[in-house]
This record gives structure tokens, C-alpha cells and sequence, in this order.
């Protein structure tokens, strides 16, 4: 049986090995998929990173597609059953490096997008797609530099879907309506080191600490709210110590991360943090890195219109979750008030062996279909 047409192009994109920052010229293939449909697009280099804006139509509402060309490394490729960047149908399913992060949903855009056009020649508003090659790296060259740009020229995005894995067990049992924000600290408290047989003469850091990590740990920092669970502060490394057990050290390393709901600001937990410090009168520095905001697009426009696409093409009930970890959606969001992620099951990225389900490619671009349809397809 001849592959369909998003099948054909999901191969065609994993076949290139775009591991992050790199494109390997998956965005031309879009540009020459979406220029004779008459989107004028625009490649915006940063420090080797690749992007691509390409946009058709002027009129309100803006309706964006966004998602990343770049993949994880492979890992261990002798691992692998078959090559990670030669696309392999197998058991009913497509293995391939992004063949669920994410290049089956680009493939799906483009193609619902072309099949949008051929039925809704005069639809209202515009379309476009804001991809990167920056997304599974440092993030900093990507969609953030698209979207200061179109911040600059005064572009209004009013809905974006981005093309991430978030079906849990099938596809579309879930979508992301937000992300939770993440907040690093790397703390150093300091001590007096010393021969453990005399601590009077030294003052031991992980003593010191210890009650104020305690607290921090126990403190409820808010409430959450309808879309979120409470923010939570996890100690992920503790240092200290020479490496030998008669000698009290002189510092102790404490590396933390708030992942923070919109019940709470980056500040205000900064602020609370320093002050339990302060409190227990430790001598520390402390540095902080936000690497991501929170973001939430509430019940409205945008979550209904995919909501209802996939109910229609999978009859499932979608559940709406913020959960996971930080995505491109926290800039989109900066210009675009209804922000929703959606796309296939994500139980295999960044694994070895990363598949798909043969079955849900076509219903995945169905769904984007749809949620254009339902959104753009009255007359202009």
C-alpha cells in the first residue's frame, strides 16, 4: 500500500539528522512545501540555530502552527534495531530519531495545512509556521529570537498550536493548555572547615544548613489552582566534603528547582527563599537561574476548537494538563494569549528505539485539519 502523504514526509524529515542546533536542511524542505502555496517565508539565522517564520495572509485571527526540526542525539546507535535516521516501518510502527519529537507533527501541519487550502481557498484569517532548530538544546537561539522579532514588528498572534508529544497512553487523551515555570538556585553555604576532632574550632556547613533545608522542604509555597498543583521545591544535588572523613568542610552546594505554577511569581520566591536563609542567619551565596515562566491558556477559543477535532476524529474526551516540563510554549505565549500543545504519544522520546504508531500519523494531521477548519474555515 502506497504511504500516505504524511507518512512520506515524516520520513522524509527524520531521514535528515537534525541533532540539535543542527537543521539539516528540513526547514528548506518545508520552505519548498509551503512557498507555492503562497506563504512568504523568512529564515532567521542566530548563532547556528535555524528558524523559519512563514506566514500567509495579513487578516485577523493569526493562526500558528510551531514546532522544532532538532532532535536529541541518538544515544548508543548499536542499540538501536535499525538505523535511527533511516525511517523504518516495523510492526505497525515508525521507528526513526523525532519520530514522536517531533516530526511527525510537523509533517502533519504542513499536509493539513495544504489540505485546508485546496477545500478552504477564501477561509478567513492567516496561517503560519514558526519553527526552530533550538528547542531540545539551550532554547536561547530559537523561538525566543522569532518571537523578540515579531514583538518588534508589532505581530499579534492570536492562536498557536505547537506540534509537541503530549498523549499519555493514546492519541489525543491529552493536551497541554499551560507548563509550569522553572526556577534553579544554586546555593553555597559557608562554614569554617576543621579537623573533625575539634568542630570548636570549625563551623560545620551541612550542620548549619541542615534546618533551613529543612524548612524549605517543607514549606507550601502556594496553593496551585484550577490547572495547576502546587509549586514544589526539589533539591536535586548536595555537595560538601573533602573526600575524607576526619576533616569538616568549609562549604556546602545545594542545587534546587522550583517548578513554579502561575499561583506564584519567580520573585516572590526568590524573595521567600532568601528570607528562610536569612532567618537562620546562614553565611551564603546564592545564584538563580529562571530558565522558564509559566504559561496558561484557560477554557476558551483555541482549547474547544482542538478539544472538539479530536473528539471528532478519535471520539475521545481530551483531558487538559499542565503538566511535563518547559517547552517553546513559554515564549510563544509572550505574544499569543491561547497557547495549546498538542500531538502524539511521547512514551518513547528521547529513547532508544523512538517510535510511532502507524495508525495515529493520518489522524494526528486530521486533527490539525480540523482545528483549522474550526476556526478559519468561514469566508473572509
Amino acid at each position: 500500500m502506497k504511504p500516505s502523504r504524511t507518512l512520506q514526509l515524516t520520513e522524509e524529515l527524520i531521514a535528515r539528522p537534525s541533532v540539535s542546533p543542527t537543521d539539516a536542511g528540513c526547514q528548506q524542505r518545508l520552505i519548498e512545501l509551503l512557498a507555492p502555496l503562497g506563504f512568504h517565508c523568512e529564515t532567521i539565522e542566530s548563532n547556528g540555530v535555524t528558524n523559519l517564520w512563514a506566514c500567509k495572509g495579513s487578516a485577523s485571527p493569526l493562526f500558528v502552527f510551531a514546532g522544532h526540526t532538532d532532535v536529541v542525539p541518538t544515544g548508543p546507535r548499536e542499540q538501536w534495531q535499525s538505523d535511527p535516521f533511516t525511517p523504518t516501518r516495523r510492526d505497525g510502527k515508525l521507528y526513526g530519531r523525532g519520530a514522536s519529537d517531533m516530526k511527525t507533527s510537523i509533517a502533519a501541519m504542513v499536509v493539513a495545512t495544504e489540505e485546508f487550502l485546496a477545500e478552504h481557498a477564501n477561509h478567513k484569517g492567516s496561517i503560519a509556521f514558526l519553527i526552530t532548530s533550538d528547542e531540545e538544546g539551550p532554547a536561547v537561539d530559537g523561538t525566543a529570537v522569532v518571537v523578540d522579532l515579531l514583538e518588534e514588528r508589532g505581530v499579534e498572534l492570536d492562536y498557536c498550536v505547537v506540534g509537541e508529544p503530549t498523549s499519555a497512553h493514546v492519541l489525543g487523551d491529552m493536551i497541554k493548555n499551560g507548563r509550569r515555570g522553572s526556577l534553579s538556585g544554586k546555593l553555597v553555604v559557608k562554614g569554617v572547615q576543621g579537623h573533625i576532632a575539634y568542630p570548636q574550632f570549625a563551623r560545620n556547613p551541612i550542620h548549619l544548613a541542615a534546618p533551613a533545608l529543612a524548612e524549605l522542604a517543607a514549606e507550601r509555597w502556594d496553593e496551585g489552582n484550577e490547572y495547576y498543583l502546587p509549586t514544589s521545591w526539589q533539591a536535586s544535588n548536595i555537595h560538601a566534603g573533602t573526600g575524607a572523613n576526619n576533616v569538616i568542610p568549609g562549604t556546602l552546594t545545594v542545587d534546587f528547582n522550583f517548578r513554579f505554577s502561575t499561583a506564584s511569581t519567580a520573585e516572590s520566591l526568590q524573595a521567600r527563599v532568601h528570607a528562610i536563609l536569612d532567618r537562620h542567619q546562614l553565611d551564603y551565596d546564592l545564584e538563580w537561574t529562571l530558565s522558564g515562566l509559566p504559561f496558561l491558556t484557560p477554557h476558551g477559543t483555541l482549547s474547544t476548537a482542538v478539544c472538539e477535532a479530536i473528539l471528532a476524529e478519535t471520539g475521545i474526551k481530551t483531558e487538559l494538563s499542565t503538566t511535563g516540563g518547559t517547552s517553546d510554549g513559554r515564549f510563544i505565549a509572550r505574544i499569543c494569549p491561547q497557547v495549546i500543545e498538542f500531538g502524539p504519544t511521547n512514551a518513547t522520546i528521547h529513547k532508544i528505539d523512538e517510535h510511532i504508531e502507524l495508525r495515529a500519523i493520518d489522524p494526528l494531521k486530521n486533527i490539525y485539519r480540523r482545528t483549522l477548519e474550526n476556526l478559519l474555515s468561514g469566508a473572509s
